[in-house]
């Protein structure tokens, strides 16, 4: 196709065809594919050019001529400055089929071969609102007055939140409060670690169960400036049952760091899932949506629709919560991941837990299935749940060797997904994907996959 000549700054009208993976519009201006941030299906717009892509344009919406009918006014007042929520503007129910959509879209891109009425309709939340357990907020400070928020999207510019319509309430409340505190004892803040001493984010995290709430301060230095009395007057907040430091002195967009150091109140909060109970130190990996996880966490128990009597794995197991779900209902159940801290947590949590037939081990997911399998210990259900990246090649080749009977994969990414399944169903075939929305008024979805292997291996 012969490239078209278009400026940067030029105007011309557009109708949006659908939703691009980050949730936003895509339209073609002479067949040439154009995103569109704001933009929903069904509309037409006056589009202006922002930037220009040999394979691509990106546009602001300049009018909208024809709205959607499933066009909502944001409930968040600064919906349009923070990069934090993608959907606001779409009613929940465009969203979800907005999220089915994103994995039929990604299934024919890598993975034709795969029907789409294999993927069922998303499970949603009654209330889409105020799910998040935890924030985690860079801090910067003006004087005396420390702000801690989102930063504006694409910029250095901070947005100072006091309310966040997908947080927790309580979280939002303790955070606000430690805010004033902070400042009121001129507590040091710090935007460069590498030229400034202080506390850099506050992270707050909230047991749903139990209303216990954890207060994080990451910092580039092992003591702060009046840190007693900080840790005092955060306690004294309700709910506080935890005040830690978390020692993060590298130049990065990773928020925690490698050392923890409690410094008022227990090292951990307790949280409870239906039967089962957690307890979270500030390191802790734990879901965002409690909610919603119990709904995620049953799809996989049914999908893996055990008897009592299977071997289970759980790979990418994380801090065990899966294995530990899947436990009541297991043989045995062995978890592997390659991060160690996270390993301690799913030991302690299947003894607290009463699961003593799990098992859990530090190692590679492709190295310790074959360890295990030279133990004797053949899977007959193997769950995984691994980061964004998705499968290894390595990791895909072995579970298509072993053929367990049951195959769950649990994915936070669609493409991801359908480009291991690509693979995967040399081995198995797929019964269904059910979508799960884990994060409202986000571009993100989550999807288990239950797949059964085949009699004979497809070449």
């Amino acid at each position: 196709m012969t490239d078209i000549q278009v400026k940067v700054g030029q105007q011309f009208p557009l109708t949006i065809k659908r939703l691009g993976i980050n949730g936003e519009g895509i339209g073609y201006f002479k067949r040439k594919i154009t995103f569109v941030k704001g933009a929903l299906p069904g509309e037409v717009i006056v589009a202006q050019v922002t930037d220009i892509n040999p394979k691509y344009l990106q546009a602001k919406m300049v009018k909208i001529r024809e709205k959607s009918n499933e066009r909502v006014k944001p409930k968040c007042n600064v919906f349009d400055l923070c990069g934090g929520c993608q959907l606001q503007h779409l009613s929940y129910r465009g969203q979800l089929k907005y999220k089915k959509q994103i994995v039929e879209d990604a299934l024919t891109k890598y993975a034709p071969h795969v029907k789409l009425d294999k993927i069922k309709d998303v499970k949603g939340m009654h209330n889409p609102y105020t799910y998040r357990n935890k924030n985690q907020f860079p801090v910067e400070k003006t004087g005396r007055k420390v702000r801690a928020g989102l930063y504006k999207e694409h910029s250095n510019t901070l947005i100072d939140l006091h309310e966040c319509i997908v947080q927790d309430n309580r979280t939002m409340h303790t955070t606000n409060e430690v805010k004033k505190i902070m400042s009121e004892l001129n507590i040091d803040a710090c935007k460069n670690p590498m030229r400034e001493k202080g506390v850099r984010h506050i992270v707050t995290r909230v047991a749903l169960a139990t209303g216990e709430i954890q207060v994080v301060f990451v910092t580039n230095t092992r003591h702060l400036k009046k840190q007693d009395l900080l840790a005092e007057r955060v306690m004294r907040l309700a709910g506080v049952k935890s005040v830690a430091l978390n020692i993060n002195t590298e130049k990065t967009s990773i928020v925690m760091g490698d050392e923890t150091i409690v410094i008022a109140g227990e090292e951990t909060i307790r949280e409870q899932l239906q039967d089962h109970i957690y307890d979270l130190s500030a390191e802790s990996f734990f879901q965002l949506n409690p909610r919603q996880t119990v709904v995620l966490y049953n799809e996989v128990r049914d999908a893996a629709a055990l008897t009592g009597q299977e071997n289970v794995v759980d790979a990418f197991c994380g801090t065990g919560t899966i294995g530990i779900w899947l436990a009541d209902n297991a043989g045995e159940v062995r978890g592997m991941d390659t991060n160690e801290d996270g390993i301690v947590n799913a030991i302690y949590n299947a003894t607290l837990n009463g699961a003593d037939n799990c098992k859990f081990e530090v190692g590679d997911a492709s190295e310790k299935l074959n360890e295990w399998i030279e133990e004797g210990f053949y899977p007959d259900v193997i769950t995984v749940d691994p980061p964004r990246t998705g499968l290894s090649e390595a990791t895909i080749k072995l579970i298509n060797e072993i053929k367990p009977k049951t195959f769950v994969y649990t994915s936070c990414n669609p493409s991801t997904l359908a480009k291991d399944l690509a693979h995967l169903t040399k081995a198995f075939q797929v019964e269904y994907i059910q979508p799960v929305d884990m994060f409202p008024q986000t571009a993100q979805v989550e999807a288990v996959v239950k797949l059964t292997r085949k009699r004979k291996l497809r070449k």
